[in-house]
This record gives structure tokens, sequence and C-alpha cells, in this order.
């Protein structure tokens, strides 16, 4: 195949040059492999060429690599039927994106690229075969028109990043923030280069979907435990939502905030923050204010309000089942997902800091039943959350320990410093109960040295 559009073969080359690394091969093993001249294999992992599609198949089957070289073969035989070769106007090579893309069997692969390659791929509609919801082709020119030409932005433009963005908190209950948070960041760069060339028209639009990835980049941030640096991303969020007019995710960013604070142990700027958001209760989506309320009710019961933040508590589930679905559009996403079980799970906390860790084992246990088993950095959250009310309630170190095991696993997989901070409350717990148990010191160890 002679004829080739430069950034998919390029992606192609980058992945095929990296799952061969990964397998140990050279490029004349892996040619006798593929039947595959290695010279030709050089060049398409410089991003010379593609292959033909029967040795795209072989290289595959060589590298084990589960129908992602077909994948992403099919794909690049697609973009040159509508080549991308524009220039992104002001987006600079800075640091660089990692992507992390799994092959069906579980293997990970991790590709470096330059952001100004990210937005190209991203028009393009390369990234269709590795990152959700940019398969369709009508979409992708429109996002290559508006990358060449900002002032083309129109709705559908917009809508394609609002639904990337979806995706992406879908994956993130899977694969964590390592994944994640590169990509995104590179979006951002992307979005906000559109905002500075965009119409006066599609400025607001373009302003609230800013704020939703911003506030996205805080959240990946908060889970890697830069708290300063999410903080930063959450405020800058509140800005774009502000300009935009968007007073749902004005309030919501003030959760964030709040949620953020909680982490450092300012639980009265928890309250006052969650408070805030609450104030104008006529103006708010019911779900938010479920979510304020509960949030506030988490500061309060850390600074000892006992009965208040149970009150609140109870505030809360009786707005979720008066309003079980959202009724604001393009409210922030994660109040869509926002229901009676996530609050439950969210008050395990509370009843633990009240002296009532018996209770959170029985919340903890209920919705770790109810999780898919694909959602894996949830599931190590609350596996983690759940140890430590085991270890507070229960004679029982042994299964304190298993399941911090259980969830060290997970929080090595997806960087989660969340899993991690609750772990090392585990193991303060399993330390000062039981200093002698030979399970509890042998979890010290592993989250030592993890």
């Amino acid at each position: 195949m002679d004829e080739h559009d430069g950034t998919t073969a390029q992606m192609f080359g980058l992945v095929l040059r990296h799952l061969r690394l990964q397998t140990g091969l050279s490029q004349r093993e892996l040619g006798k492999l593929s039947l595959y001249d290695h010279t030709r294999i050089s060049r398409t992992e410089n991003g010379d060429i593609l292959p033909p599609a029967d040795k795209v198949r072989l290289l595959d089957g060589a590298l084990k690599a589960g129908g992602l070289l077909l994948a992403l073969s099919d794909t690049a035989r697609l973009a040159q039927a509508r080549p991308y070769s524009g220039s992104v106007a002001g987006l600079h090579d800075g640091e660089p994106v990692m992507l992390d893309m799994q092959t069906p069997d579980g293997r990970n692969v991790r590709v470096t690229i330059s952001r100004r390659q990210f937005a190209q791929l991203l028009a393009s509609g390369t990234l269709s075969a590795v990152l959700p919801g940019l398969s369709e082709s009508d979409q992708a020119q429109r996002v290559a028109r508006a990358l060449q030409e900002p002032a083309r932005v129109d709705a559908g433009v917009i809508d394609y990043f609002r639904r990337v963005l979806a995706e992406h908190y879908t994956a993130d209950k899977m694969l964590g923030p390592r994944s994640l948070l590169r990509p995104v960041l590179a979006q951002i760069e992307v979005l906000d280069e559109l905002r500075r060339g965009a119409g006066a028209r599609h400025a607001e639009p373009l302003l609230q979907v800013l704020a939703q990835y911003g506030e996205m980049a805080g959240w990946l941030h908060q889970d890697l435990g830069e708290l300063d640096t999410a903080m930063e991303w959450t405020r800058q969020a509140a800005e774009w939502a502000m300009c935009a007019g968007d007073t749902q995710m004005t309030a919501y960013l003030l959760v964030r905030q709040s949620n953020i604070a909680c982490l450092t142990d300012d639980y009265a700027a928890v309250v006052h923050l969650a408070a805030a958001a609450r104030r104008r209760p006529d103006e708010l989506e019911p779900k938010l204010d479920a979510l304020a309320a509960q949030q506030q009710a988490r500061g309060l019961v850390m600074l000892g309000e006992h009965d208040d933040c149970f009150a609140l508590l109870d505030h809360a589930g009786e707005t979720l089942r008066d309003h079980p679905q959202v009724t604001h559009p393009h409210v922030p996403v994660y109040l869509h997902h926002y229901d009676s079980d996530t609050l439950q799970e969210q008050s395990a906390v509370c009843y633990r800091a009240a002296g009532r860790a018996d209770t959170a084992v029985t919340i903890l246990e209920d919705q770790i039943g109810k999780l898919p088993e694909t959602l894996a950095r949830d599931r190590g959250h609350l596996t983690a959350k759940l140890a430590v009310a085991v270890a507070q309630s229960q004679p029982d170190p042994a299964r304190a320990a298993h399941l911090g095991h259980e969830a060290l696993g997970v929080a090595r997989r997806t960087g989660s410093v969340r899993i991690r901070r609750e772990l090392r409350t585990l193991d303060r717990e399993l330390s000062q109960r039981w200093p002698a148990d030979t399970q509890a010191r042998t979890f010290h160890e592993a989250l030592a040295s993890a």
C-alpha cells in the first residue's frame, strides 16, 4: 500500500512497534513470523507505509494483538478517503499525550504522541479504534474543518465533544486516572483553541463544555492524589462555567471543591462550600441539591455534628426518591448516574465516622454486590472502604487484610490514590488493634512496597 494518510500510518506504526517490543521480537524475527519483509516492517513502524490487509492479519496474529492492528488498519483505510492534512493553529507540541490501549485479551499498549498529533488523530477519526465515541465519519470531518478554521464550529462539533466526555466518564470507572488524564488535557487544549476563534453564537456552549472537561481534569488529578492541581483545575472549570452562565455547573463545582477540601481535612471548608452550592435551592437541579446535602453531611459528621449530618442524609434520600431523573438539560455528567445507591455508598463514611462501622459494612457489602465486575476501579475503592469498616467493627483481621490485598491490586493497576488513602487508614487500624497479627503485618509490608 503506497498511498496513505501520514497521521494514520504513524499511529499504526507506533502501535506495531510497541507490540513488537513488548513481545521481545526484532524486526527480522517478526518478518519471518508474519512472512513480511523486515525492511517494510521498519518503514511501517516509521509511518512511511501501511501494510496490505493480508499482512496486517499475519502481523496481528504473530504479535497476539487480538485484532487491535486490524481495527487500526481498517480505520486508517477509511481515513484515506477523507484525509486530514491541515495544521492546528496555536496547538503547540508540549507535554506528550499517552494513549493506553487494551487488546481484547487484556494486554496493555501505551503509545506516546505529541499533542499536535493527538489533535490531528482526533480530527481525522483515526482514534476510533482506541478511544470511545470517535467513529462517526461526518463528525470527524466537522471537527477537522473546525480545527482548521475555528469560526466553523457548530452545534454538531460541540455535541461531539460532549459525547466523547461522557464515554471518558464511563471509561474512568474501569481504568482509573492514568489512562485518561493526558487525552483529557489534550482535548481541553483543542477546545480552548476552538473557543478563541469561534463566533459569539457558540462561545457559551464551548465554555460550558470546557467547564465539564476542566471538572474531569480536576477529578482525575484528585484520584491521582494531586490535590493542589485538582483544586486549580476545579476553580478554572468554575470560571468557565460562570462565563457560560451555567448555574448548575457552577454549583456542582462548589461541591467538587468541597470534596477536595475533605481530603485535606478542612472540614469547615467542606461544610461552607457545600452549603454555598445549596444557597438557591429553587434554581438548583434536585439531584444536585441532594449531592450537595450529602457532601455537607460528610463535613458535619467529621466536626461531631452527628444529628445534623443524618438529617441532611435523610433530606438527600427523600430528594432522590422524588426526583430519580435529572430535570435540567446539560447538567454535569455525574448527576445522570447519581442515585439512591450512590448516596447509600457515600453515606457509609458518615456511619463510620459516627462510630457505627457495622452499618457501614452492611451498606458497602450491598453496594459491592451490585457493581459490575468490569468497574474495576470503583470496586477496588469500595473494597478498600469495606476493609476499613471491617477492621473497625469486627474482630476479624484476616478478612480485613484479605480485602486490603484485593484493593491494593486494583490500586496498582489503576494508579488510584483514593484507594491507597483508604488502605493507609486500614493499615493504621490493623496495626493498632492487632499489632502482632501475621496477616496484618503481611498487609503492612505489601502496602509499604507497593
